[in-house]
């Protein structure tokens, strides 16, 4: 080994660097706070938006971001506030992969 790190060693930490802040970020936001603070601090990102495909079929705007932060928090054993830390990162952690992935692929 030539002592060298890998361009994809180096797009994976900050990748993952990168999802961790945004996670962290979001959850002193929203970790025991209302529905209606979660609304306010998550209203606009790319969160809300993936949160509302995952709400409840029927609802519209707050109703389905509201149900599908709670249904993606169901999936870890939490409620609303964890169903927003994990769909703000979830961009970030996608981001992450695919540049991961593509500094592997051209890498030596």
């Amino acid at each position: 080994m030539s002592g060298e790190m890998k361009g994809s060693s180096v797009a994976g930490g900050l990748g993952a660097a990168a999802t961790a802040a945004t996670a962290a970020s979001t959850a002193s936001s929203v970790v025991g706070a209302s529905a209606a603070t979660i609304m306010s601090a998550t209203a606009g990102t790319t969160g809300a938006t993936l949160a509302a495909t995952a709400g409840a079929a029927g609802t519209a705007g707050g109703a389905a971001i509201a149900s599908g932060m709670a249904t993606v928090g169901s999936l870890v054993g939490g409620g609303m506030a964890a169903g927003a830390v994990i769909t703000a990162a979830a961009p970030v952690a996608l981001i992450a992969a695919v540049g991961y992935g593509l500094f592997k692929l051209f890498e030596d």
